[in-house]
């Protein structure tokens, strides 16, 4: 009987998704929102091409600077000093999005204003339990003049809050979309970016007419 240790086959390399030959229109989108929030997680759940981390290793130097004692945040590691990339096509809409997700801390501000540069809107998360960090993000975003589309990211700790009170709660214009995702699931990310793309086209459209 052969003692020898078992040796498993290395795993196939992941097989290629190139760009379209059809006809479609590229979009750079922003992945925003407060530390924490699921940006990096958002962009690895729906990319189709493997994602670009920058996290880094959370030092004692982040703690009298970023608010960790929210749940949920109290055993995070790192955090992304710089961008999460990935890409993804919408086949139906002809559509390819690249998505960028920026920091979520205020002293990577100048990072932020380099990022948004070329983007045409951003997807925003909030959480329920934390609505007061995300004003920022979206004076940032608002400042830039870039359409967004609110998705309630849905922790297990959060709490049900009606559409109408987190829009007075958030100040959202009426025609800001306002969708609920979970940041782990494909399907639910992809719809609330199929949201924010509608909401583009929409306002593409309305500029032209």
């Amino acid at each position: 009987m052969d003692s020898s240790p078992s040796r498993t086959s290395p795993a196939p390399p992941p097989t290629p998704v190139y760009l379209p030959e059809s006809p479609h229109e590229r979009i750079k989108i922003l992945v925003a929102g407060p530390l924490g929030i699921g940006k990096t997680t958002a962009i690895s759940t729906v990319s189709e091409i493997p994602t670009l981390h920058t996290d880094e290793v959370m030092t004692t130097a982040a703690a009298g600077t970023d608010e960790l004692t929210h749940h949920g945040l109290q055993d995070k590691k790192t955090t992304t000093v710089a961008t999460d990339f990935g890409r993804l096509t919408l086949v139906q809409a002809g559509v390819i999005l690249y998505l960028f997700g920026t920091p979520g801390q205020r002293r990577f501000r100048p990072l932020w204003d380099d990022l948004a540069e070329g983007a045409l809107g951003a997807l925003v998360l909030v959480d329920t339990e934390r609505l007061q960090e995300s004003f920022e993000v979206m004076d940032l975003i608002e400042e830039r003049g870039l359409p967004y589309t609110v998705a309630v990211n849905t922790f297990p700790h959060s709490r049900t809050v009606e559409p109408d009170t987190l829009r007075d709660k958030l100040d959202l214009a009426e025609h800001t979309p306002l969708v609920v995702c979970d940041a782990r699931d494909k399907n639910s990310t992809l719809d609330a970016l199929i949201a924010l793309t509608a909401h583009l086209i929409t306002l593409a459209g309305d500029a032209s007419s």
